[in-house]
């Protein structure tokens, strides 16, 4: 029986798919080339993307987002006594916990007392952390480490010296270094591209069958990409959160499972956002059950019965009302935490920043529906391409009125669009948006050339019409004009097998599905448009990378704020000035060292310090000395200082209320008498800020 019935049923199969195929047969060739090169070139970026992803997830911690404006102490600088505590002020707002601040003293013991305290007043985004009393001279390493407010993490170190600068032991703490990088920060950057990745594919996907077509709610292909989606943010946010520990603070890997630090995640703003989002894909997952279960089960648009359309038409209505609450509440979880959630207009930017996640979602999740439809099936009709196409040009002015404005706050100027990382990124996400808009164009070509059926079409053609039939399984499909393949002897009506039969339908159906593939792969306006959209995705998975890689670059506002700041603290007076200059009177015990501390050695006013030693570093008594300032570049001076001895301080005199003009380059002149015949005059150069 078998050899039997399988000959004529694969005879009939040729005759029903070959002869609607066979004309076009010369032409498959050519049809399967584009493919391949397509799929050839989607690998290839696919790829890049990946590589990009790589090299920015292993560049090392992001020099972000909240940054060191300036500390007291400053950097670099040399105070005169011990100061009673250290304070560091930052960019935009950063949370610290007790001990985050390490001050070390030149042999690397710390001396502070690990208590962080908020001291920051109007605004002003300041730390402090008290100090031991009794620092003795020399040089102090400063290490902190904080997160900031859009949750990145964020550490630096300097130094500053007590008295005078000295060699110093003390080493920056490795968890300092860690943070942020390394194998956890590197991890934690491709969980960012993934739960970016599968919001898309999620919002996307499910926005396509509410919007452009509910046919497509049956289509399995769409529905694997849109649980893909719900799979990927439900994986990569559980990663997140369980990386965040780690990557905030000792970067170590092992630390993942900690969960005394999953406990102080969840207890930050960014945990409680990753928490919402889990707790929010679990309507998701509701969302999707329903989507593809009952509401596929409707029928779609085709559902004939008037009760049975208004119900379809309720439940989509519930679906839509539900779905957008839900994508708002996911957008959101990023919009709360990242860079929408600080700096100026906060309030502002974080529902911009929603309506700009939801439009990429909608734009981009719904390309890789309709390739789905037009790679797998069933074909899209010209109306859900319309409809799509509509959808995404509104997606596109959206993302043009929120990017722009979001580009104006995160950058500033065009100085910092130029000059920074942000900023050159943000000119990279630009230009391939618009590659995205070019190559959409050609997509909207292809649109308007569009047949509602290429089935039909091609049916047409032949000049046959093409019924419709439904399958013993209910599923309804396309068949030829022709008549179908009557069963062999001993299969008629009353004799038939049930399984026999069963298994001819299974098979009849596999045929019209592979018919109707070929006739869908060999229109030439389908053909094209898979192209176009397949060219679309590819360049939407580059931009996801490069867009994961601006959230975690500091903004460019920010780092000129940083520049600036710098640039103050570096032109800004150092701290005492110290001067020194030998001098030999030439009579007995002539011989010495006279040492000049100006202090605060600015602009302004000033007190200055005398000093004179001899050769052993024991005080030498001088009759007179005399100090006269110069600045040669403005002709002022000689401005003479009125020195007074010190009492019981053999070799030292002091002066106050010494007023220097301005900042610049001064001459000093030191006169030192050590007899009534023995005077020497000694000039150098102190730089006066």
């Amino acid at each position: 029986m078998p050899s039997t019935t399988r000959v004529p049923f694969r005879a009939a199969v040729h005759r029903a798919v070959g002869r609607s195929v066979a004309p076009r047969s010369a032409t498959a060739p050519r049809s399967a080339a584009p493919r391949s090169t397509a799929t050839r070139a989607l690998l290839a970026l696919v790829t890049g993307a990946v590589a990009l992803l790589g090299v920015l997830a292993t560049a090392g911690p992001a020099g972000a987002h909240a940054a060191l404006t300036g500390s007291d102490p400053a950097k670099g600088s040399v105070v005169r006594g011990a100061p009673e505590q250290v304070t560091l002020d930052f960019s935009e707002g950063v949370a610290m916990s007790d001990g985050a601040i390490r001050v070390l003293d030149p042999r690397g013991q710390r001396v502070d007392t690990r208590k962080v305290r908020d001291t920051g007043t109007a605004g002003k985004v300041q730390r402090a952390v008290s100090l031991k009393p009794g620092l003795g001279k020399g040089t102090y390493t400063v290490a902190w480490q904080a997160v900031s407010a859009d949750s990145h993490p964020v550490s630096g170190a300097f130094t500053f010296s007590v008295g005078q600068p000295s060699k110093t032991s003390a080493t920056v703490p490795q968890q300092d270094k860690d943070a942020g990088g390394g194998t956890v920060g590197a991890l934690y950057g491709v969980g960012r591209y993934a739960a970016y990745a599968g919001f898309v594919l999620l919002i996307g996907g499910a926005a396509f069958v509410l919007v452009c077509s509910p046919r497509a709610a049956s289509s399995r292909a769409v529905q694997r990409l849109t649980v893909t989606g719900w799979t990927t943010l439900a994986a990569s946010t559980l990663a997140l959160l369980l990386l965040r520990g780690p990557y905030t603070g000792s970067g170590r890997f092992a630390d993942v499972l900690d969960l005394g630090a999953l406990q102080d995640v969840v207890a930050t703003k960014p945990g409680a956002a990753l928490v919402s989002r889990l707790l929010l894909l679990a309507a998701a997952a509701l969302f999707v059950s329903v989507l593809f279960g009952a509401y596929a089960r409707s029928g779609g648009e085709e559902a004939a019965q008037e009760e049975a359309a208004r119900q379809r038409r309720d439940l989509r209505y519930g679906l839509s009302v539900g779905g957008t609450v839900v994508a708002a509440g996911l957008a959101a979880t990023w919009a709360m935490a990242e860079h929408a959630s600080t700096g100026i207009q906060a309030g502002v930017a974080m529902p911009v920043d929603v309506l700009h996640l939801l439009a990429v979602a909608l734009w981009l999740g719904g390309l890789a529906a309709l390739f789905c439809l037009l790679r797998w099936g069933p074909a899209p009709t010209g109306t859900t391409v319309r409809r799509f196409s509509r959808l995404a040009f509104t997606c596109v002015t959206v993302l043009a009125a929120t990017g722009l404005y979001q580009s104006w706050r995160q950058v500033g100027s065009w100085s910092a669009l130029t000059g920074t990382s942000y900023g050159q990124l943000l000119m990279v996400k630009v230009l391939l948006v618009g590659v995205l808009v070019s190559v959409g164009w050609f997509s909207r070509r292809w649109t308007t050339r569009l047949t509602e059926s290429p089935a039909a079409a091609s049916a047409s053609a032949r000049g046959t019409t093409v019924p419709t039939r439904r399958s013993p399984e209910g599923v309804t499909a396309r068949t030829s004009a022709r008549s179908a393949p009557e069963a062999p002897a001993g299969q008629q009506a009353g004799t038939t097998d049930p399984v026999r039969a069963a298994q001819l339908a299974r098979q009849r159906a596999a045929a019209d599905a592979a018919r109707e593939r070929q006739e869908r792969e060999a229109d030439p306006q389908r053909s094209g448009l898979r192209r176009s959209v397949l060219t679309e995705a590819a360049v939407a998975v580059v931009l996801l990378a490069v867009t994961t890689a601006l959230t975690g670059t500091e903004p460019g506002r920010t780092e000129e704020q940083v520049r600036a700041a710098t640039d103050a603290a570096r032109n800004a007076p150092g701290g005492p000035v110290d001067v020194k200059v030998p001098f030999d009177t030439g009579g007995p015990d002539g011989k010495g060292t006279a040492e000049l501390e100006i202090d605060p050695g600015s602009s302004g006013d000033n007190s200055l310090e005398l000093r004179t030693t001899g050769p052993s570093g024991k005080p030498v008594e001088a009759p007179e000395v005399k100090v006269a300032f110069t600045l040669p570049a403005k002709d002022l001076g000689p401005l003479s200082v009125p020195l007074k001895p010190v009492e019981r301080e053999k070799g030292h005199w002091k002066a106050t209320g010494l007023q220097l003009p301005m900042a610049g380059k001064w001459k000093v002149a030191i006169t030192v008498r050590t007899s009534d015949i023995d005077q020497v005059t000694k000039t150098t150069t102190a730089t006066i800020g």
